[in-house]
């Protein structure tokens, strides 16, 4: 393994024998302590042209296959979300499709399954052109927004309501904001999760809510729009990367008066602090949809069962030693972790080549991915070491920094 300069130079090597798996679980019944979903990526044919503003072709077989692992370790999946490149090389054509599939999949093996709805069908240049606040734009939005909660709908997957740049882009007020919301809650014939992404996740999304980068104003428009619409509200997924701002929104969304719609759970998007999160304190905690349990499921798995069996210590520690991999595979900048979360799958196998559709495994350097052989290492999430081990070396040797 090469050790590099801070200007990315070979600087050494490390001779690393890979460590035996983790003592994994599977469970035998559906978790119950907490809801959880793992955020799924999707594998491209590997001979098929997925650069750079090339519509996806999506190896269908092994992208479901990889949903199967996470529903046999009991993990929902949340799918056609960041996680799988909403906006970053899924077209919407390839979105709709993959909804589809996922869903029937689910179906077939009584999987869990919710799916996200946004407005990437609309041409980015057309929304470029928009006018602030022009009534027909905001109409476009919501409409928009309306035929992709049919499509999740029709499907029979739960909806998550995603964050819209065409929204950001168009919206000037928190009420322009509500507008469009009223409209497409208004679609639901399910409660659906609402999705909060942070400009660390898409800068693109700077300024939602309307409030400008006045995070506790836009906390408040975020808790009307769920009081408005509890009833139609199942959860809300937080992707801000910051648990003190999550603790106290879940304070308040736990305060909501029950008799409007019942309990709105957060889902926890934090990768940062999901152990302290998901665990809690013995007296509140968060449920799950993270990008991060996709690649760390085994652990994942575990950890929940630790949990159901009345073992939060042991759940705390289970999550926390993947706590380093989480944080390397997040770090800034933050909307490029699906390279980390392809590249180990591509190490344990589950994938037969290290690509991505858009071209996207070229967002992580080599430095960035030979750490994260370390840290899956470590957390004992490298499945079959002589498997990682050789591709490990492959890659490196095709990228010049082999031994």
């Amino acid at each position: 393994m090469p050790r590099f300069a801070d200007d990315g130079r070979v600087a050494g090597t490390e001779v690393r024998e890979l460590l035996v798996p983790g003592p994994w679980t599977t469970p035998a019944a559906p978790f119950t302590s907490r809801v959880a979903f793992a955020a799924a990526h999707v594998v491209p044919h590997v001979g098929a042209e997925n650069v750079p503003g090339a519509p996806a072709v999506v190896d269908w077989d092994t992208t479901l296959a990889y949903r199967h692992r996470l529903w046999e370790h009991g993990l929902g999946v949340a799918d056609a979300m960041d996680t799988a490149q909403r906006g970053m090389g899924l077209d919407w054509a390839a979105t709709r499709e993959l909804v589809r599939r996922s869903a029937a999949e689910a179906r077939a093996v009584g999987g869990r399954v919710a799916c996200g709805a946004g407005t990437d069908q609309l041409d980015p240049a057309v929304v470029a052109g928009w006018e602030r606040g022009d009534p027909a734009a905001l109409a476009a939005v919501a409409d928009a927004y309306r035929e992709q909660v049919h499509v999740v709908q029709d499907a029979g997957a739960q909806v998550v309501v995603m964050a819209s740049r065409a929204l950001a882009r168009v919206a000037r007020s928190p009420e322009e904001y509500a507008r469009v919301y009223d409209a497409v809650l208004a679609e639901a014939d399910a409660p659906v999760i609402l999705h909060w992404l942070g400009t660390m996740f898409d800068p693109a999304l700077a300024g939602y809510w309307g409030t400008g980068d006045d995070v506790a104003a836009a906390t408040d428009v975020f808790v009307d729009l769920v009081r408005a619409h509890q009833g139609r509200v199942d959860g809300v997924k937080v992707s801000l990367l910051d648990a003190s701002h999550e603790k106290g929104l879940r304070a308040r969304l736990a305060a909501l008066d029950a008799a409007a719609g019942g309990a709105v759970r957060l889902y926890t998007g934090d990768d940062f602090h999901y152990p302290e999160l998901v665990v809690g304190d013995g007296r509140a905690h968060s449920d799950a949809l993270l990008g991060i349990f996709a690649a760390i499921y085994p652990a994942a798995s575990t950890a929940l069962g630790a949990l159901d069996a009345g073992h939060p210590d042991r759940a705390h520690a289970i999550l926390a030693s993947t706590e380093a991999l989480g944080r390397h595979v997040f770090a800034a900048p933050t909307h490029y972790y699906k390279t980390g979360i392809a590249f180990l799958s591509w190490l344990n196998g589950t994938q037969p080549a290290f690509q991505m559709v858009g071209g996207l495994q070229s967002g992580r350097s080599v430095a960035h991915l030979v750490a994260l052989v370390r840290l899956a290492d470590r957390a004992g999430l490298l499945l079959d070491p002589d498997l990682a081990a050789r591709r490990t070396h492959a890659f490196l040797e095709a990228h010049g920094a082999a031994a």
